[in-house]
This record gives C-alpha cells, sequence and structure tokens, in this order.
C-alpha cells in the first residue's frame, strides 16, 4: 500500500467526533468501550448494540488465520447476504476508517436512515458505494476521495488522542475488524479479508455477546497479547 494515512485510535471519544463530522447524528449512537468480553462487562452496554468494532494485533498466528479465510477453506461458509456492505482496503493505516465505514453501513436500515445526515458526506459516499459494488471500486471511490482523507487525517490528531501519532513511516501492528448483525447473521468485515466472514446466527438481544466470542476467539490465538480493544455503537444515554 504506497498510500498511507496515520492510523486511528480505538478511543470512544475521538471516534464519536470523528462520525459526527462525517454525519452520523451521536445523540442517537455512539461508541462505548466495552472493557471485557465477561458477561459482568457486556451488562454494563446499554442495548441493543448496533455494531463492534475490535483492534487486534497484527503477529504470525493472526495472519495465519487471516490467509486462511482469504484461501476460502472456512468451515460452513455461505456466500453473504447482498446486503452486506463490504469494502477492500487500499491505504495503509486506514483500517480505523474502514472500520467506521464497515459498522456504520451495515446498522439496521432504520438506524442508518435515521443517524447519517442528508446531505452529509457519509450520505454521499454510500449512495456512491451501495452493497452490490465491488469492494475493489468502493475502495478506488475511497481513496480518491480528498475530503475523508482530510477528515481521517484531522481525526489522527484530534484533542482527544492518548497518544502521539508518531510518524507516517511508522509500523503500526494493530488491526481494526467491524462485527456486524445483517438480517440475523453475525458478519466479521475486515478490509484486508476477500469478503465478509459468517459467523452464524445472531439477534438484536444477543449480538454483542456473540460479536464478543468471535473477539474472544482472536485473544485465545494471543493469549499472552494486551493489544487487544473492544468499542460498540450502542444507544447513548443522558
Amino acid at each position: 500500500m504506497s498510500n498511507r494515512w496515520f492510523p486511528l485510535e480505538s478511543n470512544p471519544s475521538l471516534l464519536n467526533a470523528y462520525i459526527s463530522r462525517l454525519g452520523f447524528d451521536t445523540a442517537r449512537y455512539n461508541f462505548v468501550d466495552v472493557f471485557s468480553v465477561e458477561d459482568w462487562a457486556l451488562e454494563m452496554v446499554p442495548q441493543p448494540v448496533a455494531a463492534v468494532i475490535m483492534l487486534y494485533p497484527i503477529t504470525d498466528v493472526q495472519e495465519k488465520h487471516r490467509y486462511r479465510d482469504n484461501m476460502h477453506v472456512i468451515p460452513n461458509q455461505k456466500p453473504a447476504s447482498p446486503e452486506v456492505w463490504h469494502t477492500a482496503q487500499r491505504i495503509g493505516n486506514a483500517c480505523g476508517t474502514i472500520g467506521v465505514l464497515h459498522a456504520l453501513a451495515n446498522m439496521p436500515k432504520s438506524l442508518k436512515g435515521a443517524s447519517i445526515r442528508k446531505g452529509s458526506w457519509l450520505d454521499r459516499f454510500y449512495l456512491r458505494c451501495p452493497s452490490n459494488l465491488s469492494p475493489e471500486k468502493k475502495a478506488e471511490l475511497l481513496e480518491t476521495d480528498p475530503q475523508i482523507k482530510t477528515m481521517h487525517d484531522d481525526a489522527t490528531s484530534h484533542e482527544s488522542n492518548q497518544t502521539d501519532r508518531g510518524d507516517l513511516t511508522d509500523t503500526v501492528e494493530t488491526h481494526f475488524v467491524a462485527l456486524s448483525n445483517v438480517g440475523g447473521t453475525l458478519y466479521e468485515l475486515d478490509g484486508r479479508k476477500d469478503a465478509p466472514i459468517d459467523h452464524g446466527e445472531t439477534s438484536d438481544g444477543t449480538f454483542l455477546k456473540d460479536a464478543c466470542k468471535v473477539v474472544k476467539a482472536y485473544m485465545d490465538r494471543d493469549p499472552g497479547d494486551l493489544r487487544f480493544t473492544i468499542v460498540a455503537l450502542a444507544p447513548t444515554t443522558k
């Protein structure tokens, strides 16, 4: 990826400011931390959750798993529903924005319609990139859009950042993926994977718990690594 951006932090304050600027109304839903995959932590998250974004470390074991997924040898996989919105990632370090776009595009239609402001960047981009557009074509439209590049860059230096964004040449060893409930199926959406990954049935009431089972599977592959974070797109509390 010759085109590189600065990486986003997995930080709800930053992500909420970012999606608001993109055109999402955080008065209804916003990102919150999920502190653990255990029940006590999940019970703290307002329901129903509309999406989950995980940050995980890029390690040898995780890369072997990704290679397996891209070889299409996953047991019991079915073609993704045509309703699933999936894009490829062709910009280095853009996985935070890709994760956000996957999360917001695959929300329930009623919530998506009520939360994305008409005429906003998000509204215009999703109109240009319907679900049936190829992941590669979506990626092309994203990487040639100067507005999203500027907004992503501004987010990486937002006042809520907890770390310095470093240098463009720095090696980034973490990656964002989104988990979404589309029509009662739990999908993993990763711009570095060729297609959405079907993780089985889910529901509005069980989605967060089901999504965290997927996160736990990632964690179990790297049990000594602490570079995992989880945020959920959850109802905004007053």
